[in-house]
């Protein structure tokens, strides 16, 4: 895609107040249907896209979830930004698949807590567990989230740009504070390779990774596992 064209794209989905990953995600796959004909995307006609998506479903074999995001960002790059109209471009809703996610029991969560592999991945999953929080979000959490007079911990600006308060665990908060103890943060409670920067998502992952395995559990393919049980117990900040 060429670089102005690109620019428009996103500053159009800037002015929509996108998120990042969306934005990301948008750029992404037109970027790849220009690849994969070698063409400006806005000169690709609806058959062209159809044979793209064809191709994501058959050859790359994407999940269905991935292929929602596929079908979204080119709906978003061909209906809203280049106004074309549906039937020009046909790109069929792709419902969701509806599944239950699988929950672990009191005993595994404990065992894969107890197989933490330090204090700092125990805390943090510990957060994640007893406070229900995205993984997104628990590597953003700062020491002044975190009222242990109330027992609450606030999320700024989780999904849909929306801060809220959810529980914070005595279990918790009794591993929050010998963390405390021992790595004295500063800005974020997680940080990586430097301080006064939050620690990656994917070390978090890491995290729970070693934990599960360690544990010897095979339920679960993500640390959003962990935070299935507590989702319904957040409340909007009013």
């Amino acid at each position: 895609m060429a670089s102005a064209l690109r620019t428009k794209f996103e500053n159009y989905m800037i002015v929509q107040r996108k998120a990042p990953k969306t934005r990301e995600a948008c750029l992404l796959y037109v970027k790849g249907i220009a690849n994969y004909f070698n063409q400006s995307p806005e000169k690709l006609n609806s058959e062209q896209i159809q044979d793209y998506l064809a191709y994501l479903i058959t050859e790359r074999k994407l999940a269905w979830r991935t292929c929602n995001v596929a079908f979204c960002a080119l709906q978003c790059f061909y209906c809203k930004f280049l106004k074309r109209s549906s039937l020009e471009v046909n790109i069929p809703p792709r419902p969701r698949q509806r599944k239950l996610p699988e929950i672990f029991s009191k005993t595994e969560v404990a065992s894969l807590i107890e197989n933490a592999k330090d204090l700092r991945h125990r805390a943090l999953l510990m957060m994640v567990y007893g406070s229900g929080l995205r993984v997104s979000e628990v590597v953003r959490l700062k020491a002044k989230d975190i009222d242990s007079e109330r027992m609450l911990v606030r999320v700024e600006q989780s999904k849909g740009g929306k801060d809220r308060y959810t529980l914070l665990s005595q279990k918790a908060l009794e591993v929050l504070r010998l963390y405390f103890r021992f790595y004295n943060p500063s800005t974020y409670l997680f940080v990586g390779k430097e301080k006064n920067e939050p620690m990656p998502i994917g070390t978090a992952q890491k995290m729970y990774t070693y934990a599960k395995e360690k544990a010897g559990l095979t339920k679960g393919l993500g640390i959003h596992t962990l935070r299935h049980y507590a989702e319904s117990r957040t409340m909007p900040i009013s």
